[in-house]
């Protein structure tokens, strides 16, 4: 793994962190097991996702709601499919 793609990965591991433990386990997640092999637009959607509210997300994430942005829709619908609860 190049430097570069290491930093990136740390980046976007520490934006995982956040106020929620189910939205940590979620994000973490699709980061560890799709992110590497996602495409370049979808890993941009990614890194805007983690720019959103806890409370946005959550809704997103959970089903409640749908993000208005169709790249930030697929993303949370990749990330929902790869929740195995």
């Amino acid at each position: 793994m190049s430097g570069d793609r290491a930093r990136e990965l740390s980046r976007l591991r520490w934006l995982c962190r956040r106020g929620m433990k189910e939205l940590d386990v979620m994000l973490e997640r699709y980061l560890a097991e799709s992110w590497s092999s996602a495409s370049e637009s979808e890993r941009a959607a990614f890194d805007r996702l983690l720019s959103c509210q806890d409370p946005e997300l959550w809704d997103w994430l959970s089903g409640r709601a749908q993000p208005g942005d169709r790249e930030l829709a697929h993303v949370v619908s990749r990330i929902r499919q790869s929740d195995p609860a």
